[in-house]
């Protein structure tokens, strides 16, 4: 807890309002800010209550905390590149950020450790395959293929399963729920937001023509392209928009745990109010010419 106070009390030092009044000081406090997130976060996947876990977490509990651990050091990746204003590397973090934070406030949510099963029985779709092909393939009886299937069994063997335990999954098409990954999403958030925040974003993933022209080509005066050998500034609206899915599934995991109180629920509440502003600010000091 005193790691949070004192990112808290440092912020306190800090005269934020003259620094979002422009575009320098809007980069400086928000790369400050965003950093301070990702600590919040990771200091957040560090608390426990003694008394449910003497030790560590459960299987279930391990899967919803991995995913909170991942964004975190996602996040932290985002603020370094943001640092070093390379925009075209901080949209390969944006989708992965963002489906952690659904899955993880999806599983939060629900409750149920039938559902939180699921979603771990279905990170085995290749795997699965690579045992079924053990048999057939003949790079499976290499030292790297033996040393594959050796890590697949040892894996299953620490959940329970075999090879007969997805026959759900296998149904359902390795789909939480059967659900696609839009399908969740609109379950938590406005519709809209999808294709804005996690689609387009994607396209970082895809070998996208659009992202191509964003990032990789320069249109010319006669129509032509040519290389643009360059990184895109970054401002903001990189970050921004992730933090806000991010702060719900840490909140629901101190419930999950009983780890939650008054003022964990004030420093959310905070990251929450500046995030808005940092934005606002952004709109304010935005040169349209």
């Amino acid at each position: 807890m005193q790691e949070l106070i004192d990112i808290i009390e440092k912020h306190k030092a800090i005269n934020f309002v003259e620094l979002l009044k422009t575009k320098e000081g809007l980069k400086e406090f928000s790369t400050i800010f965003y950093g301070d997130v990702a600590e919040i976060y990771d200091i957040i996947t560090r608390i426990k209550n003694v008394e449910r876990n003497p030790t560590g977490f459960s299987l279930n509990d391990a899967a919803i905390l991995g995913l909170l651990v991942r964004i975190w050091k996602l996040l932290k990746e985002v603020v370094a590149y943001y640092k070093a204003d390379n925009g075209q590397i901080v949209s390969h973090f944006d989708r992965q950020i963002v489906e952690s934070a659904i899955t993880a406030s999806y599983l939060l949510v629900k409750e149920e450790d039938e559902l939180i099963e699921d979603y771990r029985k279905c990170s085995y779709k290749n795997r699965l395959e690579a045992l079924e092909e053990a048999k057939t393939k003949e790079f499976y009886a290499t030292p790297a293929g033996i040393r594959l299937l050796e890590s697949i069994r040892e894996k299953m063997a620490t959940e329970g399963f075999d090879q007969n335990s997805f026959e759900q999954q296998k149904r359902r098409r390795w789909k939480l729920e059967g659900k696609s990954f839009r399908q969740i999403f609109e379950q938590l958030e406005p519709d809209a937001f999808y294709k804005l925040i996690y689609g387009i974003p994607s396209e970082s993933l895809h070998g996208s023509w659009n992202e191509s022209l964003d990032f990789d080509l320069a249109k010319n005066n006669d129509g032509t392209f040519s290389s643009y050998p360059f990184y895109q500034p970054v401002d903001v609206r990189f970050v921004t928009p992730i933090l806000r899915f991010t702060n719900d599934p840490y909140l629901l995991w101190l419930e999950r745990i009983d780890c939650k109180d008054e003022y964990i629920e004030k420093v959310f509440k905070w990251i929450e109010n500046i995030n808005k502003r940092l934005f606002l600010a952004f709109e304010e000091t935005y040169d349209l010419r």
